[in-house]
């Protein structure tokens, strides 16, 4: 009897464990900050990753907004924060943020270029709060120490990475027929950019990369690979309108961290709306900018002109099936494994 009550108790124990790991998803969740950038990466292990922190000032508006997120995530501390540039929208919100929830590791390339003004006062109010905590400076090639998932370091102060990572490799055609743009003198171009895989299911996060350096990911050979999400990069302004890069990742979702009329650029929509086999496009805004061609209002987290703050939550599995929700509706797409 009792050898028969542990059998059912291993079986039970068991069962749950396996239920547990099957339940184990990949979190993201892309947090309107007005066109700027935060999106918070919780892996299947509970590390969080925190990319950028958005504005500053503001009455404290987008660290607000990405503690929202976090409570919703239901965790305690920021494990990583990646810094991709030193911009005000993307950097802006670390101090405040850094006040209200411990930040174990800071991530960025270093310091911004002298001749970017942009940077200097945003850099400024960072580096004290860096100084608190510990500090990677990645290259293009690393990878950063989190459990279950690879993420790659692809871009970083203007350097890309030399050799393919897993599934990339291939010449890309499209190379021969676009315009580069080039780099606008800004930190833009020196972005770090990041692909996150796991199992089956690949994010591409490329920061604000635009022009030469974002087509030489791609160009001539694809050194990425494919990617079931890609975050549009620069919030779909025009110079990160690149269609060779669409043509290699081949993703099944695009997502767009736009604000009411920063990033949309009208040319970028039709890119992504003319790109072969791309099942949908998220955006955190709607655009108000004359020719844009929003996605339907089912895929648009705000609508309005700025007093909402809804995220969009993506959850992947290992398989590579995942599902996107709009926090504004509750309206949820299932992207099936197979793909």
């Amino acid at each position: 009897m009792q050898k028969r009550l542990l059998l059912v108790a291993v079986v039970l124990a068991l069962g749950l464990a396996l239920s547990e790991a099957a339940a184990r998803t990949l979190d993201i969740f892309f947090i309107d900050v007005e066109g700027g950038q935060a999106t918070l990466v919780v892996t299947p292990a509970g590390q969080s990753l925190l990319i950028d922190a958005g504005y500053g000032g503001r009455g404290g508006r987008d660290p607000d907004r990405i503690m929202a997120a976090v409570r919703e995530a239901r965790i305690d501390r920021i494990d990583y924060l990646l810094v991709t540039h030193f911009h005000p929208d993307h950097i802006g919100g670390v101090p405040d943020l850094a006040a209200k929830i411990p930040i174990g590791t800071f991530i960025d390339y270093g310091s911004p270029m002298g001749t970017d003004r942009m940077a200097t006062n945003g850099f400024r109010n960072y580096e004290p709060v860096r100084g608190r905590g510990r500090h990677l400076q990645p290259q293009p090639g690393d990878r950063l120490p989190l459990k279950g998932i690879e993420a790659d370091i692809v871009s970083s102060a203007g350097d890309i990475i030399l050799k393919r990572l897993s599934g990339g490799g291939r010449p890309n055609p499209m190379c021969e027929t676009f315009d580069i743009q080039p780099a606008d003198g800004t930190e833009n171009f020196r972005s770090i950019g990041l692909r996150i895989k796991y199992g089956a299911f690949r994010f591409v996060d490329l920061g604000d990369l635009m022009g030469i350096t974002l087509a030489s990911l791609v160009c001539p050979v694809n050194l990425l690979g494919e990617a079931s999400v890609y975050l549009v990069p620069h919030h779909g302004n025009y110079d990160a309108n690149v269609p060779a890069v669409l043509a290699a990742l081949r993703p099944r979702v695009a997502i767009m961290n736009n604000g009411t009329t920063k990033g949309g650029a009208p040319d970028s929509f039709a890119t992504l709306h003319a790109q072969s086999g791309m099942e949908d496009l998220w955006q955190l805004h709607f655009s108000l900018n004359d020719g844009a061609r929003n996605a339907p209002e089912q895929f648009i987290a705000n609508l309005d002109e700025g007093d909402s703050a809804y995220w969009i939550k993506l959850s992947a599995n290992e398989d590579g099936g995942f599902s996107v929700v709009n926090r504004r509706t509750g309206f949820t797409k299932v992207y099936r494994a197979g793909r």
